[in-house]
């Protein structure tokens, strides 16, 4: 079993800068694959970023277009997402997961999450 704990989140203003991190217990974390999700309110789930257990490949959202990077830290179990140039619609619950087994686009192919953040922007 794996617990995922978020921490980071906020309230901040547009153009600004926020850092969350995801800290994994359990099983062996340098293992899984590990992502980060965000929704909205009214709206879907949506894939935000991704990092490869095996090579560090990662996978970014269209609407990131280079405002974030996320990267993990396989000593300390934890993966990091850096949130720049937030804008108002980057609002809402951002959650960790882990381990996943069918491509990381689809929230139902992760295994593992955590209970979210809230990251509020303000414009």
């Amino acid at each position: 079993q794996v617990q995922l704990v978020e921490s980071g989140g906020g309230l901040v203003q547009a153009g600004d800068s926020l850092t969350l991190v995801c800290a994994a217990s359990g099983r062996s974390f340098s293992e899984y694959s590990m992502g980060w999700f965000r929704q909205a309110p009214g709206k879907e789930r949506e894939f935000v970023a991704s990092i490869a257990w095996n090579n560090g490949n990662t996978l970014y959202g269209d609407f990131v277009k280079g405002r974030f990077t996320i990267s993990r830290d396989n000593l300390k179990n934890t993966v990091t997402l850096q949130m720049n140039s937030l804008k108002p619609e980057d609002t809402g619950v951002y959650s960790c997961a882990g381990y996943n087994f069918r491509g990381p686009y689809d929230p139902a192919s992760w295994r593992y999450w955590g209970q979210g953040t809230q990251v509020t922007v303000s414009s």
